[in-house]
């Protein structure tokens, strides 16, 4: 069997495909891909040896499921950590995927510390050909096998808790930067309230951010949405889009979409 596309063009739109199902479904198998894309089973699975290779799934017995967040020791037999990462797993791939799809190639864009802005990350198109600005750690390190990516990460005081960097020194670096897009992960926004975080540093350095951005994208599940966090990060005014889950109701939807801002449900 033989692949319509030029090779090379071919195995770039295999490789988001599996991506993109992996995320939305959990799980793929080499014969429905192979099926799928009219191609060999022994082309499938190189497909799928590249991928595991550039650590974007993990290769099972048969097929392939998607990669698990890193598991960083201090935090193996942390329940919490891990419960916060499964939490609306699902809608967050969801999420990942439609902000990725809004990336162009050439572009420099910045992500927040969170949970939803790594599975941005994680769905980042193939030869995506992008600079990433970001305060966090375990950003960088999901990026680090991307020859295709361009990533700077901020200096400062590292937090214990979700691998961000935080103070003066990284509001200084974010500070030389304009960037075309910013994914702006929160614990809380309300129409009214605003944006908030749960932590006044985080919040500190995402207000840099926020300045420094063209276009600036909430990422957010619909338990987000109408919650209030303790430290503001900007008026709800300032956003450009909002992309939730299909769970938020149109009571919850209706206040962002009074203030102008364009909400994409996924």
């Amino acid at each position: 069997m033989s692949d319509i596309l030029p090779p090379d063009n071919a195995a770039t739109v295999r490789a988001q495909t599996i991506v993109e199902k992996l995320l939305h479904t959990g799980t793929v198998t080499v014969d429905e891909l192979a099926t799928q894309f009219g191609v060999s089973v022994a082309t499938v699975r190189r497909d799928l040896v590249e991928l595991e290779q550039q650590g974007r799934l993990r290769r099972t017995h048969g097929g392939a499921v998607p990669r698990e967040p890193l598991l960083y020791e201090p935090f193996r037999y942390n329940s919490g950590f891990h419960e916060q990462i499964d939490r609306k797993l699902a809608e967050k791939r969801r999420i990942g995927l439609a902000a990725a799809a809004l990336i162009q190639p050439g572009e420099m864009i910045s992500l927040t510390a969170g949970t939803t802005t790594t599975q941005v990350t994680r769905s980042l198109r193939p030869g995506a050909n992008v600079t990433v600005i970001t305060n966090t750690v375990n950003v960088a390190m999901e990026l680090s096998h991307r020859d295709d990516v361009r990533v700077f990460v901020t200096g400062g005081f590292l937090t214990g808790s979700w691998f961000s960097v935080v103070g003066p020194a990284t509001a200084q670096a974010l500070s030389q930067f304009f960037v075309d897009k910013l994914f702006i992960g929160v614990n809380g926004i309300d129409a009214e309230k605003g944006l908030t975080s749960l932590h006044p540093e985080e919040a500190a350095v995402i207000q840099v951010m926020v300045r420094q951005a063209k276009q600036r994208i909430v990422v957010a599940d619909h338990t987000k949405l109408g919650t209030v966090a303790t430290s503001l990060i900007c008026p709800t005014i300032e956003v450009h889009q909002l992309i939730t889950d299909t769970g938020a109701t149109e009571a919850q939807l209706d206040p962002f979409r009074q203030l102008g801002i364009d909400v994409l449900l996924v």
